[in-house]
């Protein structure tokens, strides 16, 4: 619940617009997890880990530009680890990633003791994230929107490229993962999802960040939730904005 101070102390430069945040204080963390990061000033935002020291920004919003603004030496605040991470896999595992929801999955990825495959998706080769790390972990598939590296189209495209699989862990835009959870359903293997709402308090008490029809947190069930949870739900459909009005994904 306490905000702790940390002070940037190397900020790497990912792509046009996403650069990952090194701080001073590293985290005991399940991948998957978030923090609530403070710029103080602007907004207090979640943020899921990529290291257990760094948080991958993509500029999206007034706090995120913010965040990107700031230089190795300044400060802003962070609570957490919150939520909940991806279940510990215990076989062969398939990893789905598009776009900056390569942030929570990589260190998942190292994390796994199992055969891992990911296939990485972004809309140009230039902003594919942590190509060696998922590199490091098994099997890498690429598909880029425009075709400059991999699979030219979509992730979704090359899941039946990919066999042997036991579960699914996946991350990106949402009607991509709406996708790959009917693609699961199908192929009848667990799966699960980080899920992007948002957050206001990270504890479980402002029920911002509710989840329709089960009224599942995703401050606190989630971030990370099973397909099962998901089904039936507004997943892939529509999300609540601050005001509480819905948007389509």
């Amino acid at each position: 619940m306490y905000v702790r101070n940390v002070e940037i102390t190397d900020i790497k430069l990912e792509s046009a617009d996403v650069a990952t945040i090194f701080f001073d204080y590293a985290l005991d963390f399940v991948p998957g997890q978030y923090v609530m990061c403070w710029i103080r000033g602007i907004d207090e935002i979640p943020m899921s880990l990529s290291y257990k020291n760094g948080i991958t920004v993509k500029k999206v919003g007034e706090a995120t530009a913010a965040l990107l603004e700031l230089r190795v030496g300044d400060t802003f605040g962070i609570r957490g680890p919150f939520g909940h991470g991806f279940l510990a896999a215990t076989s062969p595992t398939l990893l789905v990633a598009g776009g900056v929801g390569a942030a929570p999955l990589a260190p998942y990825a190292e994390a796994l003791n199992t055969k891992v495959v990911t296939i990485l998706g972004a809309r140009t080769k230039d902003e594919l994230l942590f190509v060696e790390r998922f590199k490091s972990a098994g099997r890498l598939l690429i598909a880029t929107d425009d075709g400059s590296s991999g699979h030219a189209g979509s992730v979704v495209e090359l899941l039946e490229r990919v066999h042997g699989y036991h579960e699914i862990a996946c991350c990106g835009p949402e009607r991509m993962m709406k996708q790959v959870l009917e693609h699961a359903v199908a192929v009848e293997v667990p799966s699960q999802f980080s899920l992007h709402r948002y957050i206001k308090c990270g504890v479980g008490l402002c029920g911002s960040c509710c989840i329709d029809h089960s009224g599942l947190r995703t401050c606190v069930e989630g971030p990370i939730f099973t397909g099962e949870q998901l089904r039936g739900s507004e997943f892939g459909e529509y999300m609540r904005t601050a005001s509480g009005s819905r948007v389509n994904v």
